[in-house]
């Protein structure tokens, strides 16, 4: 693995699966790994569970990482090719990336959508630009379109999961968009339908209001149902999450509170368990009733996050050593 940026870098995602629960299972099996290697962590956005868990996952393979929030520690940065640097941007990345690349063995890079411009966010200016001067390895810790370490967690926390209930048949999926009070990304939701397809192993369904599409770059291959109640039918998991619209882009048209999850609407489902990548906005998006409830994953998604990106960085690791 040289990059670690969509699901289309893993070659075989069952296999990334299971050396995440081997590491759960011995945290420290490999740690003389990363023996005299540094990872770099660079954040263009907050973050919680993906930084401390990357240096988790770091620190248990024997790296030493740093953290470096450039939206409140560096210069403003410019991705322009032939940009002329007259405005606000003080540090272009084909003069910051080779220095970076220089001091790290990987590279990893979190950086967010403006929701303004479609044609801009996806493509991938900032990931991409690392990828091209940096010389190193990067890992995505969430770019403008897609979240893969939080989609491989996903992966093993619904494999880990089905594997406990003994059943030998496809779990039913359902990625069910909710209410927010604001424009989010697309990110993590293109990122586990991309996810969730590639991987091949389960019913997907998505369901959204009309207004709600996502790019079909990710979706193709799952269902898609715009009554959420049909959706849930039978459904093993859901996956709740808000999304700003994609066509209308970033807009979050119509009124739609009533899609926010109760217990008589997933009566319908086979005792689902509950996901949500967290952070999330209590009772705005999913109620406590819910969230607190003995059928919720979102603790165990989270702690997950650890195991996957142990997974990930061994992997680039032993592909570059």
């Amino acid at each position: 693995m040289r990059n670690f940026i969509s699901s289309n870098d893993v070659n075989n995602i069952d296999a990334l699966v299971a050396k995440a629960l081997q590491y759960k299972a011995d945290p420290y099996a490999d740690r003389a790994l990363g023996t005299g290697k540094k990872i770099g962590l660079l954040f263009l956005n907050p973050s919680l569970r993906t930084r401390i868990s990357t240096q988790v996952a770091a620190m248990q393979l024997g790296m030493e990482s740093f953290v470096f929030n450039v939206d409140k520690e560096g210069w403003a940065m410019e991705f322009a090719e032939g940009a002329v640097m007259n405005g606000t941007t003080v540090e272009h990345i084909r003069d910051a990336a080779p220095v970076l690349g220089s001091y790290f063995d990987i590279l990893c890079v979190r950086s967010f959508p403006g929701l303004q411009d479609r044609a801009s966010d996806y493509a991938e200016t900032v990931i991409n630009q690392f990828i091209k001067y940096a010389g190193v390895p990067i890992v995505s810790l969430e770019s403008a379109t897609l979240h893969p370490l939080q989609s491989l967690s996903d992966i093993v926390t619904i494999h880990e999961q089905w594997k406990l209930t003994g059943q030998s048949k496809k779990p039913k999926i359902v990625l069910s968009w909710a209410p927010h009070i604001k424009p989010l990304p697309q990110c993590v939701a293109n990122s586990f339908a991309q996810w969730v397809n590639a991987w091949g192993q389960a019913e997907f369904i998505i369901t959204h209001p009309k207004e709600y599409t996502l790019s079909e770059t990710f979706t193709r291959g799952a269902s898609i149902i715009h009554d959420q109640d049909e959706a849930l039918a039978g459904a093993d998991f859901v996956y709740v999450k808000n999304w700003s619209a994609y066509e209308n882009y970033g807009a979050m048209p119509g009124d739609y509170r009533n899609w926010m999850l109760n217990n008589q609407r997933l009566s319908v489902t086979h005792a689902a368990k509950l996901m949500h990548c967290l952070p999330v906005r209590r009772n705005v998006e999913i109620p406590d009733e819910i969230l607190d409830a003995p059928n919720s994953l979102i603790t165990t998604q989270a702690a997950n996050r650890v195991w996957a990106a142990q997974a990930v960085l061994s992997e680039i690791l032993n592909a570059h050593s």
